[in-house]
Order: structure tokens, then sequence, then C-alpha cells
């Protein structure tokens, strides 16, 4: 199958031919029929979020059919019966989180995105970048109806990590989403069907962006350091800049939350207490959990959520990342073999 590697840290991708691989008692042999770009990518990349085990293919937002079923004994509780749910040429999803253990005091109380041992899609388990994969069962999706390949990719990672953090904001009617990439164009939909207001911050002078934001509903729209014309219920913060946390603190009314919604970000930098002070909170979203995207995928098409895609052949990887990275595009990027 052809697939594109990641190597080590500052290296380019390399395109390469590698053997399919073969699914074990519990897993699904996938054919990749689209595999998101994210953010999260570019930290690997970058090393920011450490990859063990190199060579590794990159990938976590991947639509795919089913081909085969692992057989043999040795499966995880419920990983068969998971398996057993999906007929081959069924579509599903498979994100991030690809495996937890199921006994830690995290997975034991719902918390599975916490678990210690946890194996994430593309950092510890080859993800989408290629013509095939191989996933637990447990910890795919079935994919609604309506949505074509590429435009159901972002709604694995994007979409869902959107959807925790939105959840993280209680009931909050007004809210500043910081860095208008893949996942704010999402959830932009998911506020406006909730009935909540939404204020868009974007990199100064980025006209371009604060205009995509409006025409998705946003009620506002202008740069990361401007004050939004009212106080916010909450902000939620998705561009990888730590100096993003006081300038929303500073935006949002008291009691209001403030949530982290990457991965990786850069040191926030000190700020008065004055700003925190009134019970704000600032807290952090971590991976996410099954039980997120059964819900977010039950939501999306009552929406309905409509990803903006721009598509690149798998061999164009580098140039899609080079474009995320540098924002040559609007809403999200996706792969397709």
């Amino acid at each position: 199958m052809r697939a594109m590697l990641f190597d080590g840290v500052g290296r380019p991708l390399r395109a390469a031919q590698r053997d399919t691989p073969s699914p074990g008692p519990g897993q699904l042999l996938l054919r990749v029929r689209a595999c998101g770009i994210c953010r999260t990518d570019l930290h690997l990349l970058d090393g920011e979020v450490r990859i063990e085990h190199a060579p590794r293919i990159l990938g976590h937002q991947i639509i795919a059919t089913v081909e085969a079923h692992g057989e043999g004994d040795g499966a995880a509780p419920g990983a068969s019966e998971a398996a057993g749910a999906f007929a081959e040429g069924e579509r599903v999803g498979v994100p991030w989180l690809g495996w937890s253990c199921g006994e830690c005091r995290w997975c034991l109380s719902g918390r599975e995105n916490l678990c210690p041992r946890a194996r994430f899609t593309g950092r510890d388990i080859d993800g989408g970048m290629a013509e095939h994969a191989v996933a637990d069962a447990r910890f795919c999706f079935a994919i609604p109806g309506g949505y074509p390949d590429e435009q159901a990719a972002p709604l694995m990672c994007a979409g869902l990590i959107g959807y925790r953090a939105l959840r993280m904001c209680g009931d909050a009617r007004s809210v500043g989403l910081y860095g208008f990439g893949a996942s704010a164009h999402i959830l932009t939909q998911v506020c406006i069907a909730e009935g909540r207001e939404v204020y868009a911050f974007t990199r100064a002078g980025d006209e371009a962006t604060q205009a995509f934001a409006r025409e998705l509903g946003a009620v506002w729209a202008g740069a990361s350091q401007e004050r939004p014309p009212q106080e916010l219920d909450a902000a939620i913060i998705f561009a990888p800049d730590g100096s993003l946390v006081p300038l929303a603190l500073q935006a949002v009314a008291p009691a209001g939350v403030v949530v982290c919604g990457g991965i990786y970000m850069s040191e926030i930098p000190a700020f008065e207490y004055s700003a925190l002070w009134q019970e704000r909170i600032v807290r952090s979203v971590a991976n996410l959990t099954r039980n997120d995207g059964r819900e977010f995928l039950a939501l999306a098409p009552d929406v309905p959520v409509q990803t903006r895609v721009t598509t690149y052949a798998l061999e164009d990887a580098d140039a899609a990342l080079a474009d995320l990275r540098a924002g040559r595009f609007h809403g999200a990027a996706v792969l397709v073999p």
C-alpha cells in the first residue's frame, strides 16, 4: 500500500510502499477513503507532542470502509463483539483515541480520555495517511449518512474536540472562539443551532477569516487582541498560543470559563490575579471519549454541520500541512488516497 511516513522531528514525510497490515483479533482492516489533517499533526512533526517509535503513519481523522475482520483468540473484552457489529463494506470513522486499558480508575469512571496507558491513532498506532489502516473495532464509529467521505473526516477530531470543549462551557450563551480553523468552523454551527452567540477571534489583519466566521453566523469577528463588544460567558482557545489565555480571561464576564482546546500550547505568560478573580475558570480539554463521539455524531446531522474542506492527494500531505501552518485555507484540509 502507499503510505506517508514520519521518520523524525523536523523532517518531511516520506512517501513509501508498505505491506498492507493484517488485523488482529477484535480489529478491522480498513480501506482509507479520506483522512483529515489536524494541527496535532504539526505538533507531532515539530516534536511538541512526542512519537516514541518511528517510522509512523500519521493521521487520526479517518473515514474508511471495512475490508476484513481480524480472526483468532486474544481479543480484548468486547472487541470481538464490536468488530462483529461492522459489516464488510460499511463505512466507519477512526478518531485520535485508539485504545484504552479499561481497567484504571479513569476508564472505570467514564474518563478514558485520561487513561495513562491510552494509545492514540497516528502517534502510537499507525494512522490514516495511507491506503489502508488497522483499528480496534471498539474505537471505531459508524458514520451518519449524507456526509461524503471528505466532508465527514473533520468530524473525527475537529468536531469531537470542539464538542467536548463546548460541553465544558455549560449553558454559556455568548462564546468566544480564539483561532478560527477546523474546529471553530464546525463549532460555530453547533453553537448557533443551540441558540448561542459566537464571537470569532483571528490573527490581526486576517479579514478573510473574519469574513468566513461572519458568513457562518458569528455575530462579531475581530483580532485576538481586541475586546469583544460585550463580556463573554465563555471562551474556547483553539490556537496553540499561550498568550491568548490572559486575553480570553479579560474578555469573559465574572464566573466565565476559558477552555484551552489544544493538545499543546506555548507558555502562558504571567497575568494579574484580578484577571482570574470573580470566580473565572481556566481549564483544558484532553483527548476525547467514545461517548463524546457517539453524542456528537448523533447531533451533527441535526444541526446540520457542514464542513468546508480543501482536498489534497495523499502524496501532497506535506503541502497540506504547510498550508495548515500558514493558514492558507478556511475550514479543514483532507487527504484523499
